[in-house]
Parts: C-alpha cells; structure tokens; sequence
C-alpha cells in the first residue's frame, strides 16, 4: 500500500529511488474509518486527498438538509480548490462513507517536493489539468440531463456507488428525492 502513489507516478516518469523516498515522504499513506471528516463545513482546507481504497463524500448543508455534490473513489482526489488557495473556510464537507485509506497531499510539502524534483511539477500539471478538464465536462453533462438521465449515466459510469452508497445520498446527488430516485430505479429495471 505505501508504494501506490509510487506506482501511480511511475506510470508518467521513471523514478529514481531518491524520487521514490521523495514521495513517500511527502503524500503519507493514512488510513481513516467509516463517517470521519476528512474536512468540515467552515474549517480551511489544508490538505488534499487521493483516494487509494474507499470512498469519500462530498456534501454542504442547504437548509438544513445535506445535498451530496461529489464522490470520490479510488484514484480520484478530494480537493477543496478554493479553500486551499484563497484560505477561505469550506462551505463544504469530505466523510468517508466506508473504511477509506487516501494519500494526504499538503500543498507545502508538495511544493517542496516540486523544488527538489522539478520534473514532478510538469507531470502533476498535466494531470491536474486532465482532471479540471473531465470534472468540467461531467458537471455540463450532469446539468443537461433529466434526472433519469443522470442515473443511466451514473449506471454507466459509476456503477460501484449504486451498491457502495445509501440511497438518499444517491438521490441527493442526482438532485431528487428518494422516492423519486426509487421511481426511476424501477422504471429502469422494468424496461431492461
């Protein structure tokens, strides 16, 4: 498990065992249990998370009531963009809806890690870029479709969250009620 943000990087660039050492030292591998907060609504973000084994949520609260923005399973990250560079408190929440081990990247270290491997920098760059880029166009997509069409594409692209998440934070994600989202379940099997 210490080695997968090894593994992952070594996938753009080979690394040389100080590069190795580099890593490990800079993204620790921690392990947090179901329903902690890796960040709370007010608190200013801090860290980064990629997420090895698990799954985070991410949600505010809107009169009230929790409205699910974004899950985060393996390989993905949980970044508070605009708390981390503007220190502005959050106005958002990442829980660990399951037992989750994430790679914690603070911008300091990672700084520091860039200053003493340059070549990190450009590969983290593009990355990051390539991560902006889908995240914008799944948000286009999602505001597009009906809700029925949100499930299908949710079926289709991230089938594991119909099993690994409780359903009203499903229907909270898609924007419906849960009555709602089990209506359109239904629907969908019947016309299988």
């Amino acid at each position: 498990m210490e080695n997968t943000l090894v593994e992952l990087m070594s996938n753009f660039i080979n690394l040389t065992d100080d590069e190795k050492q580099g890593i490990k030292e800079a993204f620790p591998i921690k392990t947090f249990a179901k329903d902690i907060f890796l960040l709370k609504e007010g608190q200013v973000a801090k860290d980064a998370f990629l997420v090895i084994k698990g799954c985070v949520r991410e949600y505010s609260i809107e009169d009230g009531e929790e409205v699910t923005s974004g899950f985060y399973t393996e390989f993905q990250s949980a970044v508070n963009f605009d708390s981390m560079a503007n220190s502005k408190p959050s106005k958002y929440c990442f829980a660990c809806t399951e037992d989750t081990i994430v790679a914690v990247m603070n911008a300091e270290k990672e700084n520091a890690l860039y200053k003493k491997f340059p070549r990190f920098g450009e590969v983290c760059r593009v990355e990051m870029e390539k991560m902006l880029g889908a995240s914008q166009e799944e948000f286009l997509t999602f505001k597009k479709a009906t809700p029925k069409e949100r499930y299908l594409n949710l079926l289709k692209n991230r089938p594991d969250l119909i099993n690994r998440v409780p359903q009203y934070q499903l229907a909270s994600y898609l924007g419906v009620k849960p009555e709602t989202l089990s209506r359109i379940r239904k629907r969908v099997s019947m016309s299988d």
